[in-house]
């Protein structure tokens, strides 16, 4: 093994079908976009250059409820980072100390995560039917007929009705990753923790989270970026609707450029979404290197 790792040739024949792929099927579609971004195109006709003429209607008007589909994402990536993460790392600090049944709620935690986003969309579509769904009608039952609603078809509720089945999806899968970085603690520190004095809340707080910041970086970059370019559980459930209220820039981008047919206008957006993503991952990357 160490003989093929020290050739360079084979080494990069190795890598070379990955990188290609990726080259493929990441790299040339963003520089695409990029191009397509600052033309005029139809997706038929000729295309026009029109320079940044795209970023100046995306950023400077408000027609198409960009920003506020861009408020909506922002909305969904704090909902992971101070919902969806805490739970999962509180379920995970739990299962890690060996309660009974630990590999059976672990399985079962990461279930969703499995489930098809369609599948998963039209479970909740269910649940918030304002007629027969579970909510309404738990909620008719204990009384509380006043909180009642049409859940997915009012504009002030849908982009947070919205958000729980993504948070809920994604729970498992942080948890594990969590989990995993738990478990491979060296019991000994937990061992010096008990001897010390330490209750469960303290070591947690002063040993066991802080050795899991590598993780946590990653759950977090994670939880942030995919909340940034979420869209097809929003695409499912609402399709961005009613009148744009559940709208992220990504299904805004979709409708743009397949409903509307203006390719340069929609790979704009497409290009905010991945400079925003990168932003983001860059800022957490250095807020959790000023904290180490």
């Amino acid at each position: 093994m160490n003989r093929v790792l020290s050739n360079k040739k084979a080494v990069f024949i190795f890598l070379l079908p990955a990188l290609v792929l990726f080259l493929t099927i990441i790299i040339v579609p963003i520089f695409m976009s990029v191009t397509y971004s600052l033309t005029e195109w139809d997706g038929i006709g000729k295309k026009v250059f029109t320079g940044f003429d795209n970023y100046k209607e995306l950023f400077l008007t408000n027609s198409d409820g960009f920003w506020r589909a861009v408020k909506n994402s922002l909305i969904f990536a704090a909902g992971s980072v101070f919902v969806q993460l805490p739970i999962s790392l509180i379920l995970a600090l739990i299962l890690a100390r060996g309660v009974k049944g630990e590999r059976f709620y672990v399985s079962v935690y990461f279930i969703p995560v499995l489930i098809s986003t369609v599948v998963i969309g039209q479970l909740w579509m269910k649940i918030y039917n304002p007629q027969y769904g579970l909510l309404n009608t738990v909620l008719r039952s204990m009384g509380l007929e006043q909180l009642t609603g049409n859940w997915l078809g009012d504009t002030k509720k849908v982009i947070f009705a919205v958000i729980v089945p993504v948070l809920w999806q994604y729970i498992g899968y942080h948890m594990l990753l969590m989990y995993a970085s738990v478990r491979s603690i060296s019991e000994e520190i937990f061992e010096a923790a008990r001897i010390d004095g330490a209750n469960g809340i303290q070591t947690a707080l002063h040993i066991t989270i802080p050795l899991m910041k590598p993780i946590l970086k990653v759950c977090v970059t994670f939880a942030v970026v995919g909340s940034l370019k979420n869209f097809d559980l929003v695409y499912v459930m609402t399709g961005g609707g009613p009148a744009g209220a559940s709208q992220l820039p990504s299904t805004l981008m979709v409708e743009t450029i397949f409903s509307r047919n203006m390719y340069g206008y929609g790979s704009s957006m497409a290009i905010f979404i991945i400079l925003e993503c990168f932003l983001f991952a860059w800022l957490i990357r250095g807020a959790f290197r000023d904290n180490e």
